[in-house]
């Protein structure tokens, strides 16, 4: 596996429809953006998403991804508290286990809502204004992101052209097959990862949520200010 393309529900992920599949092996839809063009492969969605915009039938090749899939895909690479509990980051943690690219190319996926139209449909719920102690700050997580997929020998890149919370390289389809992993303080995410070991905020269920009252909030928020120290931003 080389290129993956992981569409979110943005706006912009409309752009996408003019785009070749060659520059991508593999394309992962997160919940509704199944709809934006139908040569995905992979439609990732929690348990509780809607059955009436779930897609009727599937094509050959294409897969559901469930939360029994993409769970322990996520507990691998430290849980949702650390990862963060939207959609957009748990498809990039999955498509990083379980696909193992050299490069995760995002598109539709800016966390960005102080616009009419928050989503490609329309207005819709947006993740991470949810009052979520794993969303305290969305840059810190996809700095994560980008670390632990530098890690594996993945480059993250952003395909999108407007403001994004992601930190990732700005990237187009054509060329983001070419972009290898950017350097990181190795010092830093070592400090992460053991502050990770030590707060131990890990729940193999997933269900963060019904442990929400043990995790300290300051603690979170000087976890996130160390991830962003481990990159430059872009």
């Amino acid at each position: 596996m080389t290129t993956v393309l992981i569409l979110g529900s943005g706006p912009n992920v409309v752009d996408s429809r003019a785009w070749d599949r060659a520059p991508f092996d593999r394309i992962v839809a997160i919940n509704n953006a199944w709809a934006v063009r139908p040569d995905w492969d992979d439609l990732i969605f929690p348990d509780d998403f809607d059955t009436a915009r779930q897609p009727n039938a599937l094509d050959p090749g294409q897969r559901i991804i469930r939360a029994a899939d993409y769970v322990p895909v996520q507990n691998r690479f430290g849980g949702f508290v650390y990862a963060g509990g939207t959609m957009a980051f748990t498809a990039a943690y999955w498509a990083l286990g379980a696909l193992r690219p050299r490069v995760i190319a995002m598109m539709g996926c800016d966390m960005v809502y102080d616009t009419k139209q928050t989503h490609f449909y329309g207005k819709g719920t947006a993740d991470p204004l949810r009052a979520d102690k794993s969303l305290r700050s969305l840059e810190a997580k996809s700095a994560r992101l980008q670390v632990m997929a530098a890690r594996e020998g993945c480059a993250m890149v952003n395909l999108s052209a407007g403001q994004s919370r992601l930190t990732f390289p700005r990237s187009a389809p054509a060329q983001s097959a070419a972009h290898a992993p950017l350097p990181f303080d190795t010092a830093v995410a070592a400090a992460a990862l053991q502050e990770e070991e030590r707060l131990g905020y890990y729940v193999t269920s997933g269900k963060y949520w019904k442990e929400e009252d043990r995790f300290d909030v300051a603690a979170i928020d000087a976890l996130d200010a160390l991830w962003l120290k481990t990159i430059r931003p872009t």
